[in-house]
Formats: C-alpha cells, structure tokens, sequence
C-alpha cells in the first residue's frame, strides 16, 4: 500500500512539473481550504471565549425581563419557529422536486422557467424576503406580525434550497435503479417513494441542514414578520422573538454585550447539535439501504 502511495505521488509531481498551471490551481485550492478552516475554527474559539464566562442559571429563567435578559423565550421561539417553517417549506419542496425529475418532460420549457425562477430566489437578499412577508402575511393577510407570518416567510426563503439540493439528489440515483423497479412491475409511485427517495435521503437531508442553518440565523426577516416580543406566544399570531432576534435586540441596546456573547455560545451549540443528529439519521439510512 506504501508504494502504491508513493507511486500515485510521484505520478502526481511528475505531472504537476509537465502543467504548473496544475500545480498553482492545486495550491490555490489547498491554501483556500486551510483558509477556511481557520477562519472557521477562529470564529467558534472566539465565541467560545467571549461566551462560555457569561453563561448563567440568570440567562435560562422563564420569564424575560431588564435584570436577567433570559434567554429561554427566545429558544422555545427558536425552536416552533424552525419546526413551522420546515412543515410547510420541506413536504412542499420534495414533492416539487420529484415532480420535475420523475414526472416532467426533460424537454419541457416550464421546468427550465421553475428551475431558473428557483435559482433566482435564492439570491435575493433576506430583508427582501422581510418586506414582502411583511406586506403580504402582515398587511394584506391580517396576520400582524407573528409566529405564523415569520415561518411562512422563512419556509418561501428556504423553499428554493430544500428544491435545488433534493432536485439533486434525485438526479444522483442511477436509472437502473428505477429500471429494475420497473422490471420487476412496480409503478412509478412506488418507485419513488420504494426505491428513488430512500436512495436520495443523503442529499434531502443535506438541504435540510442548510436551511436549518439559514433559519436559525435568520434576523432581517423576522424583525419584519414576526417581531421582537422576548415571551412564548399563546398563539401563532403572537408576536416573537427568536435567538437571532434577541442576539440583534441585545447587541444594539449596547447594555448587555456579556449575555449577546452567552446567546451566541447556545446557538452554536444548537446548530452543531442538529447537524451531527442529521448525520447520524443520514449515515443510518443510508447502511440500511
């Protein structure tokens, strides 16, 4: 095996020598890889430090008020919020997705428009999202600003994502599979749903995770759509505050920079914790198929 390795590498400077412009590109990658990774890992020890001082029993009280600035309101948000937005943003993305792989014609043009339309809502900014959601599910609607008003805009923000990547994985199964599914008499449904969508789970869940991460870090649209009451809504057209929101309200009343710091530690861990459970539901799914 050693050899072999050192084969494979002398083969790959023999040719790095024939192409520099190989070998810049190699470089350039590899410099913009541990770039990233020490940004990234800058960024967490950071936070780490700055907020891991100032956790407290203080920040995790019930209610919210001047003294304590709890965070737990703004968590439970958090959390119905994220829940909302993915039961109306994932089953409606998946089954968008199916329909343009397994169902339309490859040829069609209203694929190709869905598909560009898609791409393009992916790049607008999120406070265009706010203004719409704001003029749509506040005003028009008579929602006010409130929990529902605030998930139906993030479930229209991370719509296009959940589309992109499961249009993705679903192109990414091989078309034997459906081919002895349909060798052996099964319909398309079931084929789908048996044999295409248990196979394509990995990448589902991957856009999932992004819009996760997209969700939780969300803060321009919400200020619009579901407002910055630091209390658990009775109802969906209550006003709330999610962890984003209440990290942004903290930071800019200029008083409480110590428990922003705290906040900012609990969203972190939030969002590793969701990432490493998508990865172990992926990883299991993916053994058993």
């Amino acid at each position: 095996m050693n050899k072999i390795n050192t084969r494979n590498n002398a083969q790959k400077w023999l040719s790095y020598r024939k192409s520099p412009a190989s070998f810049l590109m190699y470089l350039a990658v590899n410099i913009a890889a541990v770039i990233t990774i020490c940004l990234l890992l800058f960024i967490v020890i950071y936070i780490l430090i700055k907020g891991i001082p100032h956790l407290s029993p203080q920040l995790f009280q019930w209610l919210y008020n001047s003294e304590n600035v709890s965070l737990m309101p703004a968590l439970i948000n958090t959390i119905l919020m994220l829940l909302l937005s993915l039961l109306l943003a994932v089953p409606v993305g998946i089954f968008s997705s199916v329909y343009l792989v397994e169902y339309a014609n490859r040829g069609n043009k209203m694929v190709g428009l869905i598909r560009i339309t898609a791409e393009t809502l992916s790049g607008i900014p999120s406070i265009v999202y706010g203004l719409f959601g704001y003029l749509c599910f506040v005003i028009m609607l008579h929602w006010g600003v409130s929990l529902l008003a605030g998930a139906f805009t993030l479930a229209i923000m991370i719509l296009p994502l959940i589309m992109r990547t499961t249009e993705e994985a679903l192109k990414s199964v091989p078309d034997t599979y459906r081919e002895g599914s349909f060798g052996l008499g099964a319909g398309r449904l079931r084929t789908v749903f048996k044999i295409v969508l248990p196979s394509a789970v990995p990448g589902i869940l991957a856009g999932i995770i992004l819009s996760i991460g997209r969700i939780l870090g969300e803060s321009a649209a919400l200020i619009y759509t579901a407002g910055s009451v630091a209390q658990v809504p009775t109802s969906v057209f209550d006003s709330t505050r999610t962890l984003s929101v209440h990290m942004y309200v903290l930071a800019s009343e200029g008083l409480y920079i110590d428990q922003t710091y705290a906040t900012a530690v609990v969203l972190l861990i939030i969002v590793v914790v969701i990432n490493a459970l998508s990865g172990f539901v992926a990883r299991k799914i993916g053994r058993e198929n």
